[in-house]
């Protein structure tokens, strides 16, 4: 099957900003008591979106069900990212913009990311590729988080529901995910994508789960995300 779409993700893959989100993260569950080491976020909750991460979080420290004081957890760390984006803007990963650019020329386009749309957005504003993607699936979309498939299965949904509508309509295997965590990973293979790891986040060691890994999207060329698909 030929590649049709690509859909990426986007905090550690489009925009440099997984440090300041676990830090900001850190922050607001401190304000809580509850603590979140920097191996334990880059271990085990990475790639979830931030509502599943908070609620393994809060379901590992033993506290009772409480969607209040999650929600207001997750307010403040809202906040606070937006707080420190305004004045630290996050970088665009090298080779990002000359890579999505002429991707689009080739292949549909998405976003599937656990981040906020709002995030995503102020990334995205007033670079080259701010409306390069012509759809955005984001935390508010979904209930379930990466490593589960629901958010590429969504995804692939809206885009065939996109107009133009494509024809015939994409099917998974046509599809190629662009990553930098195992759970994101795990998460494109359960909806039987094929997957690009760039090793921005994590070592390619960690991520030989996926077709591919390589450094960062500028060491990455048509030619061969394309031969995947012709294996």
């Amino acid at each position: 099957m030929p590649l049709r779409a690509i859909i990426f993700d986007f905090n550690g893959v489009i925009a440099d900003d997984e440090t300041p989100h676990f830090l900001m993260f850190q922050q607001a569950l401190r304000k809580e008591g509850l603590n979140l080491t920097k191996d334990e976020y880059y271990e085990t909750y990475l790639g979830m979106d931030e509502r599943n991460c908070l609620a393994a979080l809060l379901k590992k420290a033993g506290g009772a069900h409480d969607p209040a004081r999650a929600q207001r957890i997750h307010d403040r760390k809202v906040a606070l990212f937006r707080d420190y984006t305004a004045k630290h803007r996050p970088e665009l990963f090298p080779g990002v913009v000359a890579f999505v650019l002429q991707a689009g020329d080739r292949y549909r386009l998405a976003v599937a990311s656990g981040g906020t749309r709002e995030q995503i957005a102020d990334a995205l504003r007033k670079t080259p590729i701010e409306r390069a993607f012509p759809l955005i699936v984001a935390a508010e979309d979904t209930t379930t988080g990466k490593p589960d498939p629901a958010i590429y299965l969504l995804t692939l949904a809206k885009l065939n529901e996109a107009t133009p509508r494509p024809d015939p309509p994409l099917t998974a295997s046509e599809c190629l995910v662009i990553e930098d965590s195992l759970a994101g990973i795990q998460s494109a293979k359960a909806a039987g994508m094929k997957v690009v790891g760039v090793a921005t986040t994590y070592p390619a060691a960690a991520l030989k789960e996926a077709d591919m890994v390589c450094p960062s999207l500028k060491a990455v060329t048509f030619a061969e995300i394309e031969q995947l698909f012709r294996k």
